[in-house]
């Protein structure tokens, strides 16, 4: 094998003999000195395999520096998702609240106040905070009805009357029906199965 590195070296050098003989132009021509060439040759072969040595060693510890760069990647991708999931959580109870704020604020005014929250966008009463704009809702609230007055409450409008009971209705309004005991009543309705499966 060291007969292949010395080659090698060898093939390595000669592309630097053009380089110094601009250089030798000037100056006589040194005589080819063997001893001098094959202990130059050894000492860059020694070198190449410092370096080779080297590079085996540190080969494994690149290895171990990509992975954890890559196990470093998936947990900053992880976190970056989770970020975003907390991010569309918050919006989400934002609009909530804010809804639930049209629906407080239209509530005296609408005839229905989940009418109101319809035609308003939610997203443009809440700040970089979080805090909600609640004279900006109802500004756009009195603006609504302007625009559309069959939103509001008629005048005239007061809570529905609850429905009178009417006696007449049931088994023991009119007193027309004979109250029957359950266990007699159970036992027409099973009779009544029986006579149909048979």
């Amino acid at each position: 094998m060291p007969e292949n590195e010395e080659t090698t070296a060898q093939v390595e050098t000669e592309p630097q003999e053009p380089e110094s003989a601009p250089e030798a132009e000037g100056s006589e021509e040194e005589p080819f000195d063997r001893a001098r060439a094959e202990a130059k040759i050894r000492k860059a072969n020694s070198e190449a395999k410092a370096l080779r040595e080297r590079l085996k060693a540190l080969e494994p510890l690149a290895q171990k520096a990509k992975e954890l760069e890559d196990a470093q990647k998936t947990e900053q991708e992880r976190l970056t998702e989770q970020l975003t999931q907390a991010q569309e959580r918050i919006r989400t109870v934002q609009q909530r609240a804010v809804r639930s704020e049209v629906r407080a604020l239209a509530a005296a005014e609408f005839a229905d106040p989940d009418d109101a929250h319809a035609f308003l966008s939610l997203d443009s009463y809440v700040d970089d905070d979080g805090e909600i704009d609640a004279a900006a809702i109802q500004q756009d609230l009195a603006d609504l009805l302007k625009r559309k007055p069959h939103l509001a409450k008629s005048s005239g409008d007061v809570s529905p009357r609850p429905p009178r009971p009417d006696r007449s209705q049931g088994s023991s309004g009119n007193g027309s029906r004979t109250p029957m005991k359950p266990e007699d009543e159970f036992a027409g309705w099973l009779g009544n199965v029986l006579g149909q499966t048979r």
